[in-house]
């Protein structure tokens, strides 16, 4: 998935690239440098999908991401 097209898919699901990183667990700056390549891999371009699906059929993803126990990555 193009980085333009993440970025169609996240707002549709009504979210900014902050709030995307924020909700998957990842550092704000990890995801906006995607940009700089143009592609965004496949594991984050497939959740922004769904997000961006499910907020259109009017499903509370927040709610639903909110019960997963997600452990912060470690930095590098």
């Amino acid at each position: 998935m193009t980085y333009d097209h993440f970025l169609l898919e996240l707002g549709k699901a009504g979210l900014s690239v902050r709030a995307f990183a924020d909700l998957v667990g990842m550092n704000r700056n990890s995801v906006s440098n995607y940009a700089r390549g143009g592609v965004v891999p496949k594991h984050l371009a497939v959740i922004a999908a769904l997000l961006g699906e499910m907020n259109v059929q009017g499903i509370a993803f927040q709610q639903i991401i909110e019960r997963i126990e997600m452990t912060p990555k470690k930095h590098r």
